[in-house]
């Protein structure tokens, strides 16, 4: 199929602009009207390429909601006009912490780190522009202290390996990863407090997470809320307690960057150098699975491995973990589904019964993973089936619209409408923009 990128990218600014709310840029206008973390970076490596001072503008604002200890929030509350929303900032309410931002509401997780990385695309792509270098430089020593902050309230074992508490902390909301951890939980004793989704207003319900397990999401953000969003009592409290694949390469990837930028600007990096290497060990020993030939994360509350292929296993290519011996076998599931029912990389495996095209992480197709894995292959000199993964993701935009995430399945594409959730969808639109300005 011949694709009008050119047309193509006009849309994709048009949304980008349309999503704009002065300084940041909401995910959708309907279904996500505040600033999200990853989203934002997404948001910014995209504007990176033609409109690098909303790019700066965008990270800045994520910036502002940073915690004396480090951490920077998965959501910015900047405006308390959407009432309807949940959990909003009054439910959140990130004051129990005394290191939050006292001007800006904020959730009280993170997601993943992928800042570092933002800033590094940023200075790539604006290498002579004056304004650009100063704002990295600025940056680092935030960024730099976001990553310690997983090192220091993360990581209870000295691992080198993150820990999360909260699915929404992964971007993976209602992954099957998290099925088993998540069915410790006794809602029978959790007494949780009445409430009303507003997601299912606006998106279809079959493609959102359950209400069981959106009655476990809001018990994990009260026991985090209960501890005032400090790792250590998390750590000793919670039933979800999971190093994830996703999250740990991201900040594999994220030190990388922050390394690179520190030797540039001659800013400190030691604390981030000194724990790299043990990270990538670390990563490396636990996760790899040789009979998924993936890299799978660990519950810690459980002790024992999530054995599922899914997409987050392979962000470890861009983090560049593997070796290429490994990075081949990682690509021979991939090869797999090229010609087959498949258009590009489903977000879990299409060949486990937990498999669902339409349910958002448990199946469908999700374009900022796409994007991660299209680089990751470049990295292994896998160029074909990166292309692969880029032009389809790009036709699947062009057929379907600026959606959240997509049908996975081309015969279920024949009978029903290819997007799902949300609408003129930021980090869609941003990752057409950076496979077509900087393929």
């Amino acid at each position: 199929m011949n694709i009008d990128e050119a047309r193509l990218l006009e849309e994709a600014k048009h949304i980008l602009q349309g999503n704009d709310r002065g300084g940041f840029t909401v995910p959708s206008p309907k279904l996500y009207p505040f600033q999200w973390n990853w989203d934002s970076c997404f948001v910014s490596m995209g504007m990176s390429n033609y409109k690098v001072e909303a790019a700066i503008s965008e990270l800045q604002a994520l910036l502002r909601g940073q915690w004396e200890n480090g951490m920077i929030p998965h959501i910015l509350f900047h405006s308390k006009n959407e009432e309807g929303y949940f959990p909003n900032w009054d439910f959140w309410d990130s004051s129990v912490n005394p290191g939050a931002p006292k001007d800006l509401k904020t959730s009280g997780i993170s997601n993943p780190p992928i800042l570092g990385l933002a800033l590094e695309q940023m200075l790539d792509k604006n290498a002579d522009n004056a304004t650009v270098v100063d704002f990295v430089r600025q940056s680092l020593p935030a960024v730099i202290r976001f990553h310690e902050f997983f090192y220091a309230q993360r990581d209870p074992f000295h691992e080198g390996l993150l820990y999360m508490y909260h699915p929404w902390e992964s971007g993976r909301d209602n992954s099957p990863l998290w099925d088993d951890a998540l069915s410790l939980i006794d809602l029978n004793k959790a007494q949780l407090p009445t409430y009303q989704r507003r997601d299912l207003s606006v998106a279809d319900a079959s493609e959102r997470p359950t209400s069981q397990q959106y009655d476990q999401y809001v018990y994990l953000l009260l026991l985090g809320k209960r501890h005032r969003y400090e790792g250590e009592g998390i750590a000793q409290d919670s039933e979800f307690l999971i190093q994830d694949s996703l999250m740990n390469a991201m900040l594999i990837r994220s030190n990388q960057s922050l390394m690179e930028l520190g030797e540039r600007f001659g800013i400190d990096t030691g604390s981030i150098r000194e724990k790299q290497s043990q990270s990538i060990q670390s990563y490396e020993q636990k996760f790899w699975q040789e009979a998924l030939q993936t890299y799978c994360g660990y519950d810690l509350r459980q002790k024992k491995h999530l054995p599922f292929w899914e997409i987050g296993g392979l962000s470890a290519l861009l983090a560049g973990v593997p070796s290429p011996d490994k990075a081949r076998k990682m690509s021979q599931y991939l090869e797999e589904l090229v010609g087959q029912n498949y258009m590009i990389v489903p977000s879990f495996d299409v060949k486990h019964p937990l498999y669902d095209s339409k349910r958002y992480w448990r199946g469908p197709i999700w374009p900022q993973m796409n994007w991660m894995v299209c680089h990751g292959l470049k990295q292994y000199g896998m160029h074909e089936l990166a292309h692969n993964v880029r032009h389809n993701f790009l036709e699947l935009v062009e057929r379907f619209g600026f959606h959240e995430y997509f049908e996975a399945q081309k015969d279920l594409m024949q009978k029903e409408h290819g997007g799902y959730g949300g609408d003129h969808f930021s980090w869609t639109a941003s990752s057409v923009v950076d496979f077509i300005m900087a393929p």
